[in-house]
């Protein structure tokens, strides 16, 4: 029988992305294996991020400093502005090395099944922040799912009354992709979105 603090240790692992109760029992099986060099880190790690971490007033990324060490760049584009969904897509922009403007995280993406409204997102703070600001140019950077696409439709129309340049990523042919692997989606949108050679 698994006594009541080991069984609590697997029950919060198995509530993590990716894992399930099978996973968090490796988890954890693991972790008190290995108490010494990896535990007793991780419990140090975890302290620290939950005392320093924080959500940035401007971008709503997540940093130990405030405003973020985004914002807070002065060598960033200060014109250009990128809407993300959540903290891991600036995260994924950022490793690309693609873009050196300033982010905006949404917090999620609108969604009449879940009940996810446009209040319940930083919309008004993003139409504030871009009234405000001198920004010249917003890059909608969502999934290119429905509730990314409405979510798109909606920031668009309340940005209309800016003035601002609002652009869309590409989507379409991934590089290396074969047609024959693709959905009638991915293929539609970029049959649509075909350029000059």
């Amino acid at each position: 029988m698994v006594g009541p603090e080991l069984q609590r240790l697997m029950m919060y692992l198995s509530k993590l992305p990716g894992l399930g109760p099978r996973s968090g029992r490796r988890c954890a099986l693991h972790l008190i294996k290995h108490k010494d060099p990896l535990m007793l880190h991780l419990i140090d790690a975890l302290k620290e991020a939950a005392e320093k971490i924080q959500t940035c007033q401007i971008c709503y990324n997540l940093d130990t400093s405030q405003p973020c060490s985004v914002c807070n760049n002065p060598k960033r584009d200060q014109h250009t502005l990128c809407i993300v969904e959540d903290v891991a897509d600036l995260w994924a922009l950022e490793r690309s090395q693609i873009f050196y403007g300033r982010y905006f995280v949404l917090g999620g993406l609108l969604s009449a099944l879940e009940g996810i409204r446009p209040e319940d997102l930083h919309i008004p703070e993003l139409v504030a922040r871009v009234t405000q600001e001198n920004i010249e140019e917003v890059i909608l950077a969502l999934s290119a799912t429905v509730d990314g696409q409405t979510t798109g439709h909606v920031i668009t129309a309340d940005l209309k009354k800016t003035g601002v340049k609002v652009t869309a990523l590409s989507h379409g042919i991934p590089i290396g992709g074969e047609l024959d692997y693709l959905d009638d989606g991915t293929l539609n949108t970029a049959f649509q979105g075909r350029r000059l050679v």
